[in-house]
């Protein structure tokens, strides 16, 4: 979820840099309709923006703020796949999700769209330019971005086993990672130690040790002789006969 908001302010720093430059956008639009020939019929979508870009734009300061437009709009298409990976999503998320989806379409009808207050965008317009020509394609990135944090305001009173983080671990496990780290360092910086009561007790039991392939068991001090003599333990001292 972290992520996602950081991306969100990042898109959201872009387009206040890009809502400085209004007039400069219009002005680009302007210029590249005219180039166009197409004068009559509004700015309507994305597409239609990256088209007047590609083929009507005849200097750098009109594609720069172009092109600034447009990497924002897919910026937020990419932030929109983001927020499905962080939730599966319910009836409220997904309907967000879709209209977002549906607002930053290339193909979209963006002509009857209006930002309304607090933003302002519509309000730097003529009335002409507002009604009949910009309207729509000014308010579009101000729109998808209230969408996008009306996603979080639910998305945040929802459970938290429901989210998800982009890689598709839960929030939860990711939560409780960092407070285990410290307990799995000391587990593999402290191995068990052995008391050095119970080790001297392992190092006086009687024990069988491997020697190549030959068993060679140690007389214990407290071996004992049964009645016949002999000693409990089967074992014999060199150079003796039972």
């Amino acid at each position: 979820m972290n992520e996602v908001k950081e991306a969100l302010r990042t898109v959201e720093q872009h387009y206040k840099l890009f809502l400085q430059q209004q007039f400069t956008f219009i002005a680009a639009l302007q210029h590249t309709r005219e180039n166009a020939h197409d004068m009559i019929r509004p700015v309507a979508s994305i597409g239609q923006v990256q088209s007047y870009m590609d083929h009507y734009c005849n200097n750098s300061t009109d594609r720069r703020i172009l092109n600034m437009f447009l990497s924002i709009c897919n910026d937020l298409s990419k932030l929109c796949h983001k927020l499905e990976a962080v939730h599966p999503g319910n009836s409220t998320t997904n309907g967000i999700l879709e209209r977002c989806k549906l607002l930053l379409s290339h193909s979209n009808d963006l002509s009857t769209i209006r930002a309304k207050y607090p933003h302002d965008v519509v309000n730097h317009l003529s009335c002409d330019e507002a009604k009949n020509h910009y309207g729509g394609v000014v308010s579009l990135i101000p729109i998808v971005l209230d969408c996008m944090k009306e996603w979080l305001y639910h998305t945040e009173k929802l459970p938290r086993h429901m989210l998800h983080n982009v890689s598709g671990r839960s929030a939860l496990s990711e939560k409780r990672a960092p407070e285990d780290e410290p307990a799995r360092a000391a587990i593999s910086q402290n191995p068990p130690s052995v008391h050095p009561e119970a080790q001297t007790s392992i190092s006086n039991k009687d024990c069988v040790r491997v020697q190549g392939s030959k068993h060679v068991r140690k007389k214990h001090p407290n071996d004992t002789e049964n009645h016949n003599g002999k000693l409990k333990s089967p074992w014999k001292p060199p150079g003796r006969h039972a």
